[in-house]
């Protein structure tokens, strides 16, 4: 690996957000313990800032999201100077009046996935505090971002769903009588491995369809949720670059370093 300028920002594009830069960007193929990232790791600038974007199923959505080598994106992205990141994502509604083309930041995260490895310490003892799963400064600076083009709600409760099948309409209704608003395939363990690296985190959701326990009719399908995504593709694009233009520090906030006075088993990379 060899850059010039080590990037303290990055993005991490869901399905459908599989590249970032209009300028040039350097590529940087990276090797972790934990195997290769989704695919290399974009570098380029927004607005005079470097940062680094890394679409998070693969350039050809090669991943699922139950398959997904999240220790190696998380771990990868470290390695290079990253210790803030933006999550864009796509995500179902589990409320009428957050329709497809709406953009939440969510505040709290529930895990509903099975079978994923979801720590890096597998050992030592250590336990993170999690109470809060997103970093308050991006979050802030990703609502003071928000356009006309793209109705935004500041906070939201996002359940992460094991996948790749979309939900039953008991599972999402029972999901809303909880007073949740999101749903998603790939929020959970992303949030908690960064927060183990100590690097401050931030999901930015698009909704993309009413999930199947709020109306009538066949349920949720891929291909529509591709095409509302691809269809609020680049308002959402701007959303974000006005996201890491917002973001005034480089380095992880105090609330996002978790490890103080604690001996770690491993060095941070």
């Amino acid at each position: 690996m060899s850059l010039d300028v080590r990037p303290a920002l990055a993005v991490i594009g869901g399905s459908g957000f599989y590249d970032f830069f209009d300028n040039e960007a350097t590529t940087v193929e990276v090797e972790t313990p934990y195997g290769k990232p989704s695919a290399p790791i974009a570098v380029g600038e927004v607005e005079g800032r470097a940062v680094a974007f890394l679409p998070r199923h693969g350039k050809q959505h090669e991943f699922a999201p139950h398959t997904l080598p999240y220790r190696a994106n998380m771990w990868a992205l470290r390695s290079i100077g990253v210790r803030r990141i933006f999550a864009p994502c796509a995500v179902g509604s589990l409320r009428a009046d957050w329709g497809p083309g709406t953009v939440a930041v969510p505040d709290q995260l529930v895990d509903r996935t099975s079978g994923r490895p979801q720590t890096f310490f597998d050992g030592g003892g250590v336990h993170v505090s999690f109470a809060d799963p997103y970093c308050d400064e991006l979050r802030s600076a990703a609502t003071k971002s928000a356009t006309d083009a793209l109705p935004m709600k500041s906070t939201g409760t996002m359940v992460v769903v094991q996948g790749p099948r979309f939900s039953t309409r008991a599972e999402s209704r029972w999901f809303a009588a909880q007073g949740w608003e999101l749903v998603n395939m790939t929020g959970h363990p992303e949030a908690v491995l960064a927060r183990e690296l100590e690097m401050c985190y931030a999901a930015v959701a698009l909704v993309t369809d009413l999930d199947a326990g709020l109306e009538e009719g066949d349920g949720v399908h891929a291909v529509d949720v591709f095409a509302e995504f691809k269809k609020n593709l680049g308002p959402f694009k701007e959303l974000i670059r006005r996201s890491v233009s917002a973001v005034t520090g480089t380095d992880t906030c105090d609330r996002c370093r978790v490890h103080a006075g604690v001996s770690l088993p491993f060095e941070l990379p």
